[in-house]
């Protein structure tokens, strides 16, 4: 399993973090989402996850990554 860190723009209240997670958790392969509103983070644990499936589900919810940050091995 692996996590895959996104910067995202505009985040700033827990509605936002809901918001992306309800997204990102139907994305296939996720198994858990956490959003981080203060650091404008949002890591992402699963495996075979896509980004551009990720990055799809992020915009669906509104908002704006900047960049994947890191990929780490769990």
């Amino acid at each position: 399993m692996a996590d895959k860190i996104f910067t995202v723009d505009g985040m700033t209240c827990g509605h936002c973090a809901t918001s992306i997670t309800e997204e990102v958790v139907r994305v296939a392969g996720v198994t858990a989402v956490d959003v981080d509103v203060r650091s404008g983070l949002v890591i992402v644990s699963g495996d075979r996850t896509e980004d551009a499936a990720v990055r799809a589900a992020i915009v669906e919810a509104g908002y704006e990554v900047a960049e994947v940050v890191r990929r780490t091995a769990a």
